[in-house]
C-alpha cells in the first residue's frame, strides 16, 4: 500500500485566527504537526488557502500546496490537493493541522485498517477515561458493530445504559471517543467530496455521517493515546506546558 498524508490548513478561525502559524515551544503548530507526521509517512504535504502558511511550510523545508479559499471542509481541501499534486497513492490520510502531537503509534494503526481490503474509510477511537469527559458534547462518541466498523458517531451519550445510575455507566460499557484523525482509498475520497450534505450531518454537525447515511463504511481502529488538539490561544498555553513532559 502506499499513502499520502495531507495536513489542511487555513488561517482563518473564529476561535484562534493564524493557529497555524503560533509558536509552540520556538516552531510554529504546523510544522510540528508535518514533523510528526514525517515521521511515519514519507509523502506529506500541507493543502492551505493562505499564502503566509504556504510560505512558512517552505521556510521549514516542508512541502505545500495551494487550494480554494471556499471548500466547506478539510476533506474537500484534501481532495482538491489530491488532484493538483497528481498522486498516485492507494490511501489518503487526512492529518488536522491543529494536533502537534499526533503519535507515530495512531497513524499507524490507522494504516492499519486497510490490511482489510473492504476497507473504504478508517478513523480511530479511544476510551473514555470519565463519565464528565463522555457527556462533554464536543468529543463526539463512536459505537461499533461486531467488527469494528461505525454504526453511528454523536455528540451525545450514546449508547443509554438502561436501568443503570448514570454514574455507573462507564463501569458498563466501553463508551468510545472519535479520535478526528481519517484516511480513505482515494478513490473513495473522491466519491465521498462529490455528496451533498446529509441530514443527519447537518442534524449533528458532524461531516462523517454523511459518509455512514449514504452507505459508506468506517473502519474504526483503537488507540489508547490522547490526541491534544489546538482550538483556542489556551489550548496553546496548556500545549506548551504539555511540550516539557512530551
Amino acid at each position: 500500500m502506499n499513502y499520502i498524508a495531507i495536513i489542511p490548513a487555513r488561517y482563518a478561525s473564529t476561535r484562534f485566527p493564524g493557529k497555524p502559524l503560533a509558536l509552540l515551544g520556538g516552531k510554529t503548530v504546523i510544522e510540528r504537526v508535518y514533523r510528526q507526521v514525517s515521521e511515519v509517512v514519507e509523502e506529506v504535504f500541507v493543502a492551505t488557502d493562505d499564502e503566509r502558511i504556504f510560505r512558512e511550510v517552505e521556510r521549514f523545508g516542508g512541502r505545500a500546496v495551494m487550494t480554494s479559499p471556499n471548500h466547506r471542509s478539510g476533506t474537500d481541501r484534501i481532495q482538491e490537493a489530491v488532484e493538483t499534486i497528481g498522486t498516485q497513492a492507494d490511501v489518503v490520510i487526512n492529518v488536522q493541522g491543529d494536533e502537534p502531537f499526533i503519535q507515530a503509534s495512531q497513524i499507524e494503526e490507522l494504516c492499519r485498517q486497510f490490511d482489510d481490503p473492504t476497507t473504504q474509510i478508517a478513523t480511530l477511537g479511544k476510551r473514555f477515561a470519565s463519565m464528565e469527559a463522555v457527556e462533554n458534547e464536543n468529543s463526539p462518541k463512536i459505537v461499533l458493530d461486531n467488527n469494528g466498523f461505525a454504526l453511528y458517531f454523536s455528540r451525545s451519550v450514546i449508547p443509554f445504559v438502561r436501568g443503570i445510575d448514570r454514574s455507573r455507566w462507564l463501569e458498563q460499557f466501553p463508551f468510545l471517543k472519535h479520535i478526528g484523525l481519517y484516511a480513505y482509498r482515494r478513490e473513495i475520497l473522491r466519491e465521498i467530496t462529490q455528496l451533498p450534505p446529509s441530514s443527519l450531518e447537518q442534524a449533528e454537525s458532524l461531516e462523517q455521517l454523511r459518509w455512514l447515511q449514504n452507505g459508506y463504511r468506517i473502519r474504526v481502529g483503537l488507540t489508547d493515546v490522547e490526541t491534544i488538539g489546538i482550538d483556542t490561544p489556551d489550548d496553546l498555553a496548556r500545549a506548551e506546558e504539555f511540550l516539557g513532559k512530551f
